[in-house]
């Protein structure tokens, strides 16, 4: 198996592989060596240009080592198959099989294998087991006119408490300490099966498992945003105090051409009752350069905000236009090489922001999850960072011994730009 794209894709990939352990396959993710009567699975993405050309090179790399003799079978999954099939059959010839996102009975039934209805809620970890993505919903029903994800994953479609509650007590039973909540939006999570946002109630549940430590919010959106599930968040020592919530862009203009539904005023409104309801929570956002038409004075209004905003994490994308989306009307007018020289000065200042407040940390000593063993450091994260975008927490593996998967209390001595460096203290 082998997966690009998201944490939502990982996830996907991990209940497939599940299944197929289910169905008695040996099952590897991203093995270094494959064999000639192997069948290699791609779990695609195809999000924006970057990410598809990634998928595409991956494709073509497994189909030629196919050609060889050196594998057996090729199958492609994913959103990149799910939003182009047609054209990649025609061009990529010795691909086995295509398949979208919700074709998850069809790929197994086309390798031998059943669905096993039992096996709900079983999945193969890709992450080390302490930690699991956990997906509550599928799909998305706003309107945003740059994003493709409707067209791939559908319309928002939330998983119910109960099964979610299940599904949470058997990773617990596994050893899983901590649960990171993703959907394309959290917080829409319930309109569609109990007829109102229901995050709140649902947060409560899973506070309750017993052995889950630390529950973490991805992907919040800003328009009607549910305030409930800070007061549950300030209720449960659990709910980690971070929210990643993107933004996209601040100017009125942009804001209103992309759809989000929400103004300048009303997000930075938004933003401070967060931060007022929950004191010291750590807020990651993301957002886009040279969408069609932002101009010098758009773009200077998001640099300045960021700045005045101070994110505790941040991430910038340039925009990429997207078949079938609603922005691919407008034109495409902003240059390649601004729109990166503008993502690159968002990256700039939030950098500085970063040094900042991780210099604030120096003296304090956090709560921290042993994430992994690399080189001469023991590697973790505080209830502030989720795993691969955040902070990370380094600890002298010569000077001192930490088990992998445990929490420790961890004093720092030491910050740069996006590390921490500290000693464990009993």
């Amino acid at each position: 198996m082998v997966t690009l794209g998201c944490s939502k894709n990982i996830y996907d990939s991990e209940v497939l592989m599940g299944q197929l352990k289910g169905n008695a396959f040996d099952v590897v993710h991203e093995a270094e060596n494959v064999g000639s009567n192997d069948i290699v699975v791609i779990n695609t993405c195809g999000f924006i240009d970057n990410a598809k050309q990634e998928s595409i090179d991956t494709i073509l790399q497994y189909s030629e080592l196919k050609e060889q003799g050196k594998i057996g079978k090729v199958i492609v999954t994913g959103c990149l198959s799910e939003r182009y099939k047609p054209e990649l059959e025609a061009e990529i010839t010795n691909v086995d099989s295509w398949f979208g996102t919700n074709d998850l009975q069809n790929l197994l039934s086309s390798v031998g294998a059943n669905y096993k209805h039992e096996l709900i809620g079983e999945r193969l970890l890709t992450t080390p087991s302490h930690f699991a993505y956990f997906k509550i919903a599928e799909g998305c029903n706003r309107p945003c006119s740059f994003c493709a994800i409707p067209l791939m994953r559908g319309k928002h479609l939330s998983q119910p408490i109960d099964q979610l509650v299940k599904n949470a007590q058997k990773l617990a039973k596994n050893g899983t300490k901590e649960l990171i909540l993703i959907a394309q939006d959290l917080t829409y999570y319930g309109l569609d099966l109990y007829g109102k946002r229901n995050l709140d109630e649902l947060l409560r549940r899973l506070s309750d498992v017993q052995g889950i430590e630390w529950i973490r919010l991805q992907y919040a959106y800003p328009s009607g945003f549910p305030m409930e599930i800070l007061d549950v968040m300030n209720e449960r020592s659990n709910i980690c105090k971070y929210l990643d919530m993107p933004l996209q862009h601040i100017s009125d203009n942009m804001l209103k051409s992309m759809r989000r539904g929400i103004t300048k005023q009303k997000t930075i409104d938004l933003v401070n009752a967060i931060r007022d309801k929950v004191p010291g929570i750590a807020m990651r956002t993301t957002l886009i350069t040279g969408y069609p038409g932002e101009t010098v004075q758009d773009f200077a209004e998001m640099a300045e905000w960021v700045e005045e905003t101070r994110f505790d994490r941040l991430g910038c994308f340039t925009y990429s236009h997207e078949e079938k989306t609603h922005a691919y009307d407008l034109i495409d007018d902003v240059l390649v090489e601004v729109k990166q020289e503008r993502a690159d000065a968002i990256m700039e200042i939030q950098q500085g922001i970063s040094y900042e407040k991780n210099q604030e940390k120096i003296g304090q000593t956090y709560k921290v999850l042993i994430d992994k063993k690399d080189g001469g450091y023991f590697v973790g994260r505080t209830e502030y960072d989720s795993p691969e975008v955040d902070n990370e927490v380094l600890i002298d593996a010569t000077q001192q011994y930490a088990t992998v998967g445990s929490f420790v209390k961890v004093k720092i001595d030491n910050a740069e730009d996006f590390d921490l460096y500290g000693q464990i203290v009993k």
